[in-house]
């Protein structure tokens, strides 16, 4: 197999090992619904295997940023079928990313009378609203037992949502410090009950509600990814043999299910911990080892030629050549990104990337 080689995805088939990184780009409307430049967005890098798309919220308590999109009312979900509709008519493969903001977020933001986490833990710092004020994240509820059913119920209302709108399947966000991976760390997950104080507790409720939209909507249409010890938004999880008993617990509570894909994001996908958590999972594995820098095409062929995963998941390279799998198999020159133009802004930094002059 090859970077370049077909492979499949569920029962999907996808026409090579390269998977476009979920990425916040911040181009929806402020009711949360995307528009024609995001469908054009995704549709213009339908050659990369598998899309992934940036997360999306599935309740209006969850939304973490002004100009996110949301799959909770039909108006978003008809503007997701335009997404979908778009990169199937380029031959594409597109699953949503369904993400709970956690403490991630202002009740200015999310327009409801809180926030949401395991524990009534404040990240440190501030986020922007609309108008670009800085305001300091609030203490967050603390989600009390009987609540996560009502959570857990969202993700899986969302899934449907996103596969009946023609989405190929759904990726549960369980990384970057956002509600799920909150409550997998014990510096965000202090709880008392039986969802937190031990590596199979702080788990659980990350199982049950993949488990949940699994029932709903198909083994196949399920993946998940996860960052372990990424330590970002306060999530922290520096204690190596805690993080270790943490995402065996978590994987191996996974494996059973049969989902899709398991994709994580690791500064070192070759490491002890992670290709052990691929053994634990048995399944389609994806990586993703650039967030601190980019990913580069001789990273990426080498990931699959040393079966190091099944398919690589990009991020900036992708935002800057929506023909990016093109140019990696001719080995032409790269675009760069514009980092300044990422989040937000319309267009620019968006749809306007050059395509590779034939």
């Amino acid at each position: 197999m090859s970077l370049f080689s077909p492979t499949t995805v569920g029962n999907i088939g996808v026409r090579n090992r390269v998977s476009l990184a979920p990425m916040t780009r911040l181009r929806s409307s402020a009711d949360g619904v995307p528009g024609p430049i995001v469908a054009k967005y995704y549709a213009q890098r339908a050659g990369i295997g598998l899309l992934v798309t940036e997360g999306v919220f599935p309740s209006a308590e969850s939304r973490a940023y002004p100009g996110q999109p949301g799959i909770v009312t039909e108006q978003q979900a008809a503007g997701w079928a335009k997404v979908a509709d778009a990169v199937h008519a380029k031959g594409g493969v597109v699953f949503m990313q369904l993400m709970n903001g956690g403490r991630v977020t202002h009740t200015d933001i999310t327009g409801t009378d809180r926030i949401v986490a395991p524990s009534a833990i404040a990240i440190e710092g501030d986020t922007r609203l609309a108008d670009g004020t800085k305001v300091a994240y609030p203490v967050p509820h603390a989600l009390e037992t009987e609540e996560l059913a009502t959570v857990r119920d969202e993700f899986v209302a969302a899934a449907r949502k996103a596969v009946d709108a023609g989405l190929d399947g759904v990726e549960l966000h369980s990384a970057n410090g956002y509600l799920l991976h909150e409550f997998l760390s014990p510096a965000s997950n202090q709880r008392t009950d039986g969802y937190g104080g031990s590596p199979e507790a702080r788990a659980r409720f990350v199982i049950e509600v993949a488990r949940a939209v699994v029932a709903e909507v198909g083994t196949d249409r399920v993946g998940i990814r996860i960052s372990p010890a990424h330590n970002i938004q306060d999530v922290w999880e520096k204690d190596e043999a805690e993080t270790r008993a943490t995402y065996e617990a978590l994987v191996s509570g996974l494996a059973p299910l049969g989902l899709a894909y398991l994709s994580v994001l690791h500064a070192d996908p070759a490491s002890d911990l992670i290709q052990g958590l691929r053994r634990t999972f048995g399944g389609t594995f994806i990586v993703n080892s650039g967030f601190s820098r980019m990913t580069t095409r001789d990273e990426a062929v080498t990931a699959v030629d040393e079966n190091i995963a099944d398919l690589v998941a990009v991020g900036r390279p992708a935002i800057a050549n929506p023909d990016l799998v093109t140019r990696w198999q001719k080995g032409a020159d790269e675009n760069e990104v514009d980092q300044a133009s990422i989040y937000g802004g319309g267009e620019t930094g968006y749809t306007d990337y050059p395509f590779l002059q034939h």
